[in-house]
């Protein structure tokens, strides 16, 4: 008899057992649940669809403490290149192109602008890349073209969608590059090579020209 009661109390101690292991299962499914549904929020992604999303995530391209002083410039969700904001610190960003897929946007030290407005205003005219290098090549010698302070920084935040977190303003798996201009610099003046020995090397770039630069290109996040 108290053999068979024994193994009556077993089989009660292992059907609670198996009880609680079921609730533990339940509860840990509850929790990756919850988390997965806080993971999505974390990352709700949606269309850049109005100038002030467009300012905002093309703002990502400035150094984070001066985004608030950065004049604006480029085109706006209807077309039209323009002054998007002003600003007055030393920086001006070039918003991403709505029109055209991905993202790019450029932030870069105000004493390039000539340089670059040069440029914009050479593509208006409907030059080509190398048209365009070799009529700023030729007025950067001359002194017609200002080429700004040696080291004045380009910065790119580029990607392949056009998609962004309202919240933090990041677009979806953007990256960033640095262009540091040294008009005229040469591997031999700079001492550093001609192309990249790793991924996330600097090396110099346009050689010996008024477009000369060092490539920063740091590695992507995962």
């Amino acid at each position: 008899m108290k053999q068979f009661l024994f193994a009556i109390a077993l089989m009660g101690i292992l059907i609670s057992c198996k009880n609680k292991g079921e609730n533990k299962n339940d509860t840990n499914e509850s929790i990756t649940t919850e988390n997965n549904t806080v993971e999505l929020v974390e990352t709700n992604y949606v269309p850049i669809d109005s100038d002030e999303a467009l300012i905002a995530a093309s703002l990502m391209a400035a150094p984070a403490e001066s985004r608030d002083g950065c004049k604006v410039i480029g085109y706006n969700m209807a077309g039209n290149f323009m002054t998007l904001r002003e600003g007055d610190n030393e920086f001006i960003v070039l918003a991403d192109n709505p029109q055209q897929s991905g993202f790019n946007a450029a932030c870069y030290h105000k004493s390039l602008e000539p340089f670059m407005a040069r440029g914009r205003e050479l593509r208006a005219e409907g030059k080509t890349g190398p048209e365009i290098f070799d009529i700023r090549e030729e007025e950067a010698k001359s002194g017609q073209l200002d080429m700004g302070k040696p080291g004045a920084t380009l910065h790119i935040y580029y990607g392949e969608s056009n998609q962004y977190n309202p919240e933090t303003h990041e677009v979806e798996g953007a990256h960033y590059r640095y262009v540091v201009y040294l008009p005229f610099a040469t591997a031999e003046s700079t001492g550093l090579p001609e192309k990249p020995m790793g991924s996330n090397h600097p090396w110099i770039m346009d050689p010996g020209t008024h477009k000369a630069h060092i490539m920063i290109s740091p590695l992507r996040k995962e």
